[in-house]
């Protein structure tokens, strides 16, 4: 399956690239409108994220409360993409240890990640923890299987009866539909996921690449069966502020579903481990922008990094959060996690953030995939 999205990504998956050829280099970002105001998606000045603030999934039977920063976990076990091996097992899951002793508890993973390894080494990360402390976001695969045509209102219950033996788990937290992409209509996937959290497979369901029509959609045909909609997530970063300009994020705040961002740091590039000398991997191809273009981004957040004696990555992240999004972040070792985790316990003032919206980019979205 890592394959197929590997393949997908090839062919134009990147909200922010359109469709791919070559190096996927070729594409120049567009500049945010200075005129639109960035500050309206900001949270309260008094709040700030920390290890032990809790954002609530709305559930049927019983919410679900998670860490504001949430792990992702596509590189675990991904070779196709992430180029994993192995003997990495050990550094990432002292990376995790080290989240869960800052108070973050969750992570992120999908069906598609690894073909199954990144839930089967989630499962071996979670042995001798109580199971109240982490939270767990597995995705509904979304290319067409035959159990897609077999069973087109229970392949999100068979297809999660696999991810729960692949974790050794009985329930997960959240249950996500991975993209809007599936052959089966929005009221049949509904039904299907509506049914996971009947039979106790799942606490919460949410979706991932919705935009704001079919998100609303599927709200309500869940709630034909009683189950809230907890989530959507979706590509955000200051390289792709698409969902905040789209209205999408003032959706989700306006009917209670959380925003999640996936590519919070662009895989890697608002990190300062990129230059125009220094390209990211083709793999990469989400905000696969050329690093000449970015540069100027990486700059900003490393200033104002400075200044609050934190990691590069740590302002854009905080960034996410004081927009009210949970970003999601890969770790593969520990010093990850240090310089992920430095995005909690203070916030970035209205002026920095105005800063990081004045050199921030639009990003675009697709019909393949990200649509949201």
């Amino acid at each position: 399956m890592q394959h197929v999205l590997q393949a997908g990504l090839a062919s134009g998956m990147s909200a922010v690239s359109g469709i791919h050829s070559g190096s996927g280099q070729h594409n120049k970002p567009k500049p945010v409108d200075p005129s639109f105001d960035g500050l309206a998606a900001v949270m309260p000045s008094d709040w700030k994220p920390t290890g032990q603030n809790r954002i609530t999934y709305k559930g049927k039977n019983g919410d679900v409360h998670a860490s504001p920063l949430c792990i992702g976990a596509w590189s675990w076990g991904d070779t196709s993409t992430w180029n994993w091996k192995s003997e990495e097992e050990p550094a990432a899951e002292a990376a995790w240890r080290y989240c869960l002793s800052q108070g973050v508890n969750f992570i992120d993973t999908a069906q598609v990640y690894g073909t199954g390894m990144s839930e089967t080494i989630c499962g071996r990360f979670f042995k001798g923890l109580k199971r109240e402390d982490f939270v767990i976001q597995t995705k509904f695969y979304v290319v067409p299987q035959m159990k897609d045509i077999l069973h087109p209102t229970d392949a999100p219950v068979k297809k999660l009866e696999t991810s729960l033996k692949n974790m050794g788990l009985e329930y997960v937290d959240i249950y996500m539909v991975h993209g809007p992409i599936h052959i089966q209509s929005i009221e049949r996937i509904a039904k299907g996921m509506a049914k996971c959290v009947e039979l106790g497979m799942a606490k919460c369901i949410a979706v991932a690449n919705y935009d704001t029509e079919d998100m609303i959609k599927m709200q309500e045909e869940l709630a034909k069966y009683g189950v809230p909609l907890a989530a959507n997530q979706c590509e955000f970063s200051v390289l792709r502020r698409q969902p905040e300009l789209s209205g999408l994020l003032k959706a989700c705040k306006e009917r209670g579903i959380v925003f999640q961002s996936y590519s919070s740091l662009g895989q890697g590039r608002l990190t300062g481990k990129y230059t125009k000398d220094h390209q990211p991997p083709k793999e990469y191809r989400f905000s696969s922008y050329d690093m000449k273009d970015v540069e100027p981004v990486v700059d900003v957040l490393k200033r104002i990094a400075d200044a609050h004696n934190v990691s590069t990555a740590a302002v854009a992240l905080n960034y996410n959060m004081c927009k009210g999004i949970t970003p999601l972040v890969g770790i593969r070792k520990e010093e990850q996690a240090v310089s992920n985790c430095q995005a909690l316990g203070w916030r970035l003032s209205n002026e920095e953030i105005q800063e990081i919206d004045a050199v921030s980019f639009e990003g675009h979205t697709t019909k393949l995939w990200q649509q949201g």
